[in-house]
């Protein structure tokens, strides 16, 4: 069974490679569909919409790993 995560929070600039510092990494869930993640998702986006270093993603558990393009 799939689940999914909402990951993210406040990083040190819109490349969203690293936290802000003093900051880590937020984690929501899980949850049992893609529908909840993605209201937790837009919960969240929403509440820290002023703040262009706020970035969150949703991450699916279990999910079969991606293959490169090409191969």
């Amino acid at each position: 069974m799939k689940k999914y995560w909402v990951v993210g929070g406040e990083y040190a600039s819109t490349a969203f490679d690293k936290m802000a510092p003093g900051k880590t990494e937020e984690r929501y869930g899980p949850y049992a569909s893609l529908k909840d993640a993605r209201a937790q998702w837009q919960r969240l986006s929403w509440q820290k919409v002023d703040n262009c270093n706020v970035r969150y993603r949703i991450e699916e558990e279990n999910a079969a790993p991606r293959r490169a393009a090409g191969g």
